[in-house]
């Protein structure tokens, strides 16, 4: 079983506008809506895929019962931990000539509610994955990833974490299955400014030294590398297609490898329908649709 994790799920408001104006009242010309939350986004994709997974977390209030009857509605098992006080989060994205986002801070989570997920990681078994992705809420401690895995040390579990600076290097200890930062990130992460494809691999190898295996580097409109276990390094570039958006699009890679190499034991096939989730919803209105990663993956085969 796969099973992802988000601390702080959200519904995603976008409103798309002419232009915007502020201090007076503008008009939409459309709006959408989309559950968010980056371990839901890998689910999303997951169960696009025919991957059975579940996912956890907590949600509250009525926007949380809207989150979870969404990923009903999809075929996505879920186990979230219903918090007493407040509501899950709304995001909003802003897109007129320029794009804004204001992302909220999402309700209070109490140390005993904490240990309930804690104790829910329990049921993980030895062969299961767990994704752990985003940030975490600023009512919980810094180290909750920490807590996390510190609870699964001693069984054979895939560990995939999607998260920046320190948060991913505290969680390196534990020997994670896959990381995925970006070039950005990975400058961050070293307090340097990457320049070159040498200056990636060097700080590549830096991670898989502090513990990661498989290591993917987003390199946004020059496609993305992976780093495997093995010694291995496979390059992808990017399909000629018209972006509409890349929210989730980075989610939907991880959700990709995980499938592919949970079919096939092949990282060159899990890097390959990784890169074709990440690209199909690139070129989605939200998340990509099974139709659409069928029609890049195809693309990708045939170069």
């Amino acid at each position: 079983m796969i099973y992802t994790v988000t601390l702080n799920p959200s519904i995603d408001y976008t409103v798309r506008l002419d232009s915007f104006i502020p201090g007076i009242t503008n008009r939409t010309i459309c709006e959408e809506y989309h559950i968010g939350g980056k371990g839901i986004n890998v689910s999303c994709i997951l169960s696009e895929l025919g991957i059975e997974n579940k996912a956890i977390g907590f949600t509250a209030g009525f926007t949380g019962k809207a989150i979870e009857d969404d990923l009903h509605l999809k075929g996505i098992q879920t186990d979230f931990i219903r918090l007493k006080d407040g509501i899950s989060r709304i995001n909003i994205k802003l897109k007129a000539k320029e794009e804004s986002e204001i992302n909220c801070q999402g309700p209070n989570i109490s140390e005993e509610e904490f240990e309930t997920l804690l104790k829910k990681t329990d049921m993980i078994e030895d062969g299961d994955t767990i994704v752990i992705a985003g940030s975490i809420p600023n009512t919980l401690p810094p180290n909750s990833y920490e807590k996390i895995l510190k609870r699964l040390e001693g069984r054979n579990v895939r560990i995939v974490i999607d998260a920046t600076k320190k948060l991913l290097t505290d969680s390196l200890k534990y020997r994670p299955f896959l990381i995925k930062p970006n070039k950005q990130e990975l400058s961050e992460i070293f307090n340097t400014d990457i320049k070159s494809n040498s200056d990636i691999e060097k700080y590549v190898c830096e991670l898989k030294r502090m513990g990661a295996r498989n290591v993917i580097v987003s390199l946004g409109s020059d496609g993305a590398v992976l780093f495997d276990e093995t010694g291995h390094k496979y390059k992808s570039g990017v399909i000629d297609k018209k972006v509409i958006s890349t929210v989730g699009s980075g989610d939907s890679m991880v959700a990709g490898f995980i499938a592919g190499y949970e079919q096939t034991n092949d990282y060159s096939y899990a890097f390959m329908l990784g890169t074709a989730c990440g690209n199909a919803t690139a070129f989605s209105r939200g998340l990509a649709t099974r139709e659409k990663i069928n029609e890049i993956l195809n693309l990708l085969n045939s170069k």
